[in-house]
């Protein structure tokens, strides 16, 4: 598995819950040259990529590439599993991306507006597993204890509480205070 700094886990982690898996904008503590290095390495392992931005969407811009137009940051599905997220279903980029096929017409999607989100499959052994296999102990578990287990930061644990599992897998989490072990988590 890729190892990922607190700042590369998070800007995934936001990107995730995104449309479009738009990675900007990057946290407010990484600026400048730190962004560019971040973002570099991002790109240079596979997790991000860079697209031509839709600014008529709104889309947030990257760079600009010096003939009127721009780019915006994109995760993969690399960076996905990175985060211990299975995609859904491959990623198709979106126009203008740098990398993808410019032949031939794009495949048709019929629309489902009626249909099910489709159930994502969790991998074992990732750390998100882990998360949640200590949710669902009886016991629960606290934001210590996750941490400790799972090697992340706190706000990466409360992070991945919020957004990984209550708002992509729609898992309900709770917590109760417990005499002796602080706010105790659990999967409802």
């Amino acid at each position: 598995m890729t190892q990922l700094s607190d700042t590369q886990a998070l800007i995934l982690s936001a990107a995730a819950q995104r449309p479009e898996r738009i990675a900007l904008p990057l946290p407010e503590s990484l600026r400048g040259g730190a962004a560019a290095k971040v973002v570099g390495a991002m790109i240079a392992k596979g997790l991000l990529q860079e697209v031509d931005a839709d600014l008529r969407k709104g889309e947030p811009l990257w760079r600009e590439t010096g003939d009127g137009h721009g780019t915006t940051l994109v995760a993969t599905d690399a960076g996905l599993v990175a985060i211990g997220i299975e995609p859904e279903e491959p990623h198709t980029a979106p126009v203008g991306t740098t990398d993808a096929p410019t032949e031939g017409p794009a495949p048709e999607t019929p629309a489902e507006p009626d249909a099910a989100p489709k159930a994502r499959t969790l991998r074992e052994g990732t750390k998100q597993a882990t998360l949640i296999s200590m949710l669902r102990a009886p016991d629960g578990a606290t934001i210590e204890e996750i941490m400790a287990a799972t090697g992340w930061q706190s706000h990466t644990v409360r992070g991945a509480m919020a957004g990984a599992l209550k708002k992509k897998l729609g898992l309900e989490v709770t917590s109760e205070k417990v005499e002796g072990r602080g706010r105790v988590y659990r999967l409802a």
